[in-house]
């Protein structure tokens, strides 16, 4: 079993940054992908950032040039530096882990708030 660990929302001006934390614990394989989910009122949760054991990245377009996930894996922390942020970028921010194996389902921690408002 696997638990996450966010940190580091909270309210931003537009045009603001934030950096978001998360620690994972427990049976951690080696060999995984983890990143940042985000789930906006009345939206369906997606996919903001992931980055796998061995770097590479995937970002949702409309991130892309904004955010950059990054990660410790000696730490099991992964990261998500959050640039020019805007009133869209508010939402719940979910760290997120999974195995890289076939099959492996996947964790997730308790969320983060991102709030972006003047």
């Amino acid at each position: 079993q696997v638990q996450l660990v966010e940190s580091g929302g909270g309210l931003v001006q537009p045009g603001g940054s934030l950096r978001l934390s998360c620690a994972a614990s427990g049976s951690i394989s080696s060999i995984n992908v983890m990143g940042w989910y985000r789930q906006a009122p009345g939206k369906e949760r997606d996919v903001a950032a992931t980055i796998t054991n061995d770097g590479v990245t995937n970002y949702a377009y409309s991130v892309k040039g904004r955010f950059t996930v990054s990660r410790n894996s000696a730490r099991n922390t992964v990261y998500l530096a959050m640039n020019s942020l805007k009133p869209e970028d508010t939402a719940v921010y979910y760290c997120y882990y999974r195995p890289r194996i076939a099959g492996a389902l996947g964790s997730w921690g308790q969320g983060t708030q991102v709030t972006v408002s003047s």
